[in-house]
């Protein structure tokens, strides 16, 4: 119930009040006037006016309907003039009716907006939930095409209900299905004789006698299965009333697993009883659970490419970086070798993880916000630069003086020399330690996870977190190994080459002067 005041122009005081149910809205307005006119005040008089508004149900939603009743004036009889008399009530009575039809009007759209009016009352038939149960072996997960346990539920609100058809989605698999429903008053099982029948994906449900207002109906359906490819799924359907067939409310999604052939392998690994003593053993089912290495690889994969491409990238750059601070180093220009040392001393002597902390929250304080995997490309190649340039210089303080002695003999300036002669020859020693950078930059992007960017670790952190094992930490492992151990042996191969290159060349300059030591002595 709530009463409001209004006041009219004319001086009226209007206050109406209403009650409300799931179908008619009675609204009352009670009118109180007094008059004032030469000197003469007319009697007061109480009318009271009924308005009914109906609440009517449609397939789409509700209509509202107001009717006002009859009314008629009880005045009592005034000692003034008559025809004053009779033309004062005239305007009070015309007031009135103007102060009705736009409380009429102003009610009327009040009530099209009232909470009675909401998608709740729509619905004869209330959808509580839907869940399925879970056929994962890790996890809490449901994976499509495979059996599962359907569960729903909905109460009827205001109307009897003597069939329920539910929608299950399109590409589901019901044909060795088995359907159970139960109806509840509160805690106690009701007695209704229910039959249940397939029909492509709708399961329908019939009332021997019809199910009344405020019972619950359960519906489970066991041995079903989901579409395959997953996805988030609802279940709709209809029910049936006096007043025929209404839609039923759609129930909240249902996440299902794509049933890919990775999962295939794993239901397989489910099934087999060596996986399953394997996995008896604590450790062995804690550290290398097989089901987890194969799902893991998948799911680890997307990290493991951003690993891949933030190093890849960030190198070339670093590369750079490094040649320009190693020739800064060895410069003749003292300011440009202070700038050197304190550029690779800095990033050298505080830990790559601090310098991530700096970079990642120092920026946004300045109010530069940046990407992610933008801001682990950029920390990544300025760390490795520094690593890189103490390299290069002692690639290039490693090549003989005489070659420096030689391209000036020939005319060649300094920029020629090192162009030329000293940085080609430079690049091919320092590759074996280059190869080692790479390799340690690679690992250490796996520091990048401490600060959201979604890589390797990131990746294998929050399924081990889902999954509650490790296995997924030493799948990790695996693809970190799968790039270091390639490189190690790509690494040790090159300097094996080189040793016995720089070897070949020491024997046959020494056999070259044995012989020419020989010539002249004959």
């Amino acid at each position: 119930m709530a009463l409001w005041p209004l006041s009219s122009p004319s001086g009226l005081v209007l206050t109406f009040s209403f009650t409300s149910s799931a179908k008619v809205l009675e609204v009352r307005f009670g009118f109180k006037h007094s008059l004032f006119s030469s000197g003469f005040i007319a009697p007061q008089a109480l009318k009271e006016y009924h308005v009914i508004a109906l609440l009517h149900k449609t397939m789409s939603g509700q209509q509202l309907s107001l009717c006002m009743s009859s009314v008629s004036f009880d005045d009592k009889p005034m000692t003034q003039d008559t025809a004053e008399s009779k033309g004062l009530h005239t305007r009070a009575h015309s007031s009135l009716l103007v102060v009705l039809l736009a409380t009429l009007l102003l009610s009327g759209l009040f009530f099209m907006s009232l909470s009675v009016f909401s998608a709740e009352s729509a619905f004869a038939f209330t959808t509580n939930k839907a869940t399925a149960k879970s056929n994962q072996t890790e996890g809490n997960g449901v994976i499509g095409g495979k059996e599962t346990r359907l569960t729903w539920e909905g109460t009827v609100e205001d109307e009897q209900v003597s069939q329920l058809t539910l929608q299950l989605p399109e590409g589901s698999d019901l044909q060795s299905a088995t359907t159970k429903v139960t109806v509840l008053s509160g805690l106690t099982r009701e007695k209704i004789e229910v039959t249940a029948s397939v029909q492509g994906t709708q399961v329908v449900i019939s009332f021997a006698t019809p199910v009344d207002a405020q019972k619950l109906i359960r519906v489970e359906i066991s041995g079903m299965k989901f579409p395959a490819d997953g996805g988030s799924y609802t279940v709709e359907g209809t029910y049936t009333t006096e007043q025929g067939a209404q839609k039923l409310a759609s129930s909240p999604e249902i996440t299902i697993i794509s049933n890919t052939p990775v999962q295939a392998l794993v239901n397989w690994l489910d099934a087999q009883p060596w996986v399953e003593a394997w996995n008896s053993n604590h450790f062995l089912g804690m550290f290398l659970k097989p089901q987890l290495i194969v799902s893991s690889v998948v799911m680890l994969f997307p990290g493991w490419l951003v690993c891949l491409a933030i190093v890849i990238c960030a190198y070339p750059v670093a590369i750079v970086l490094g040649m320009g601070f190693a020739l800064l180093k060895i410069s003749k220009n003292p300011l440009l070798r202070a700038l050197a040392v304190v550029y690779i001393n800095l990033l050298r002597g505080t830990p790559f993880f601090l310098q991530i902390y700096i970079l990642f929250f120092g920026l946004p304080m300045l109010n530069i916000n940046l990407d992610t995997n933008l801001l682990g490309f950029i920390v990544v190649a300025i760390n490795s630069s520094a690593y890189l340039s103490e390299i290069f210089r002692a690639g290039i303080q490693s090549i003989p003086q005489g070659q420096y002695e030689a391209a000036s003999s020939l005319g060649m300036n300094r920029f020629q020399t090192m162009t030329f002669i000293i940085i080609p020859q430079t690049i091919r020693r320092v590759i074996p330690p280059l190869t080692s950078d790479f390799i340690t930059s690679y690992k250490d992007t796996s520091l990048l996870s401490s600060v959201g960017v979604m890589e390797l670790m990131m990746f294998a952190k929050n399924l081990t977190t889902s999954t509650g094992n490790m296995t997924p930490y030493m799948t990790a492992a695996l693809f970190y190994l799968a790039i270091t151990l390639p490189l190690i042996k790509v690494v040790g191969s090159i300097e094996k080459r080189m040793e016995q290159s720089e070897t070949g060349k020491t024997v046959s300059a020494s056999v070259n002067k044995t012989q020419a030591l020989s010539k002249e002595e004959n």
